[in-house]
């Protein structure tokens, strides 16, 4: 199995200041390494509107990439506009997965849309940096990835990889909506698309990762690379209903494939829960791993997944 040592809550919106977009949330963390330091995309909130309700921006912190508790700048604006009126992103660009293209850097983020029967609606943009990540422009006022037959709602949480020459996007798509004491609650599962350009999609049509704890399981965050010969999962998951407590509420699983299409899962593996006491002791969530000078990191989100920031974990010993 992995074992993670936890380092600690690296970062926490809440001490930000002047920054009225950004005052909670610091959730689904995705790393760009740069000389100096470690830039980490991340979505926030400023506070609910008269009505209670939320929009979602991402923006990046820096930290020094020899002391990734020491942070050395914040975002002074969100790294992408929120969608006109009526598009698919009006209402939130959230979460964000980067990813180096030649010069330039690629983003892929879920865009928000409110509904009438659910809550919200999401599908999947693109947008390019031209300035290692400090701000983006969008593809086009549409989504890359977007609902189909097999699946119509809630296409979100990307993330971008590159294997063998071949665009990588693995994704979570909506199963059903289950009403749970009056409220619609989404089910979603892995899901897998491929491309040669990064902009047109071949959808796998397929879940990739079992149910384990219940049928309407839901699967989020599958952050994916390749060591010792095969390839590496770690994702999250969650109940189906009263998951926003510790009994039902968020952890970290963990899969493995030869070929990215057949995944074997053993959470026993995944080598990080929930702590005693703190931060993350009743939720952990939306893992991403990354490798920096000879280590390999996973950023995380702890309890109210992620609105008090989060934190890193390193991990010991060696990828198996």
């Amino acid at each position: 199995m992995f074992q993670w040592k936890k380092l600690g809550k690296v970062f926490t919106p809440q001490e930000v200041s002047g920054r009225p977009w950004l005052k909670e949330f610091a959730q689904a963390p995705a790393s760009l390494i740069l000389d100096d330091v470690v830039r980490i995309f991340f979505s926030c909130r400023p506070p609910a509107d008269a009505d209670g309700k939320y929009v979602s921006y991402s923006a990046y912190v820096d930290l020094d990439r020899h002391d990734l508790f020491s942070v050395r700048d914040v975002a002074e604006q969100p790294i992408l506009g929120l969608g006109g009126v009526g598009e698919f992103d009006e209402f939130g660009i959230y979460p964000v997965s980067v990813i180096r293209d030649g010069e330039d850097v690629r983003a892929y983020y879920a865009g928000w849309t409110r509904c009438e029967s659910v809550p919200f609606n999401v599908a999947i943009g693109c947008a390019i940096s031209h300035d290692s990540g400090k701000t983006f422009s969008k593809l086009g006022n549409g989504p890359v990835l977007s609902y189909t037959p097999d699946e119509p709602f809630v296409l979100s949480g990307p993330k971008i990889r590159k294997f063998n020459g071949i665009w990588h996007l693995f994704y979570i798509a909506g199963r059903k909506w289950k009403l749970v004491d009056g409220r619609a609650e989404p089910v979603y599962k892995i899901r897998m698309a491929t491309s040669t350009d990064g902009v047109c999609w071949s959808k796998s049509n397929k879940d990739l990762i079992s149910s384990r704890i219940e049928e309407d399981e839901a699967q989020a965050s599958p952050d994916v690379f390749f060591a010792n010969g095969k390839y590496h999962m770690f994702f999250c998951y969650r109940y189906s209903s009263h998951y926003r407590g510790k009994q039902n509420g968020y952890r970290i699983g963990y899969a493995s494939s030869i070929n990215l299409i057949d995944w074997v899962r053993d959470d026993s593996k995944a080598g990080i829960d929930v702590s005693d006491q703190g931060w993350d002791s009743e939720m952990i969530s939306y893992p991403h791993v990354f490798n920096l000078d000879g280590k390999t990191y996973m950023a995380y989100l702890g309890d109210q997944v992620g609105r008090n920031g989060f934190g890193l974990a390193v991990l010991e010993g060696n990828l198996e």
